[in-house]
C-alpha cells in the first residue's frame, strides 16, 4: 500500500521530474524512480521490481536460474530504453563510471539541465497531460 501510494502521490506532483538511474535500481520500491517526466539510466546500470536472485528463487526456486531470470526480466538500459519504459540512456566514460565519476557527473548535468530547462516550459496541465499519456503507453505491445 505504502508503495502504491507513493507512485499516485508522484503522478499527479505539479512540477517537473527527472529520475536517473547511476547503479542499480532494484525492488519495489524502485518503482517509484520511474514515475518521473525524463526518466534515464547510466548506460551500464540496471533497473527492475525484483532482483534477477529473487526472480529465479520464486519462479523455480533455483539459484541456477539466475542468468535466465537475468534475460527474461530485461533489465538493462538498452532493453529498458528498447521497450519504450526509459525516455534516455547516458553515455558513461569508456572506463566505467565508478573509475571517471567527474566525466559522470558532466554527461548526468548535461542530461539533467536540458531536461529540465525543455520541462520548465510546459504549463502544470500540459505537464500532467504529458505525464498521463506516458504511462497509459507502458504496456502496450507490437506483435
Amino acid at each position: 500500500e505504502a508503495i502504491a501510494k507513493n507512485l499516485f502521490e508522484l503522478a499527479k506532483i505539479n512540477t517537473p521530474t527527472i529520475s536517473i538511474v547511476i547503479g542499480e535500481g532494484g525492488s519495489g520500491g524502485a518503482l517509484a524512480i520511474g514515475v518521473a517526466d525524463k526518466f534515464a539510466m547510466l548506460k551500464y546500470s540496471v533497473f527492475s521490481v525484483i532482483s534477477p536472485e529473487g526472480c529465479a528463487a520464486i519462479l523455480w526456486g533455483d539459484n541456477s536460474k539466475i542468468e535466465t531470470a537475468t534475460k527474461a526480466l530485461k533489465i538493462s538500459a538498452e532493453e529498458l530504453k528498447e521497450l519504450g519504459l526509459i525516455d534516455d540512456i547516458i553515455e558513461e566514460p569508456l572506463e566505467g563510471a565508478h573509475r571517471d565519476y567527474q566525466t559522470t557527473a558532466k554527461n548526468i548535468r548535461s542530461y539533467f539541465i536540458e531536461n529540465i530547462n525543455k520541462l520548465k516550459k510546459l504549463n502544470k496541465e500540459e505537464l500532467l497531460q504529458k505525464r498521463f499519456e506516458k504511462y497509459l503507453n507502458y504496456g502496450s505491445f507490437k506483435e
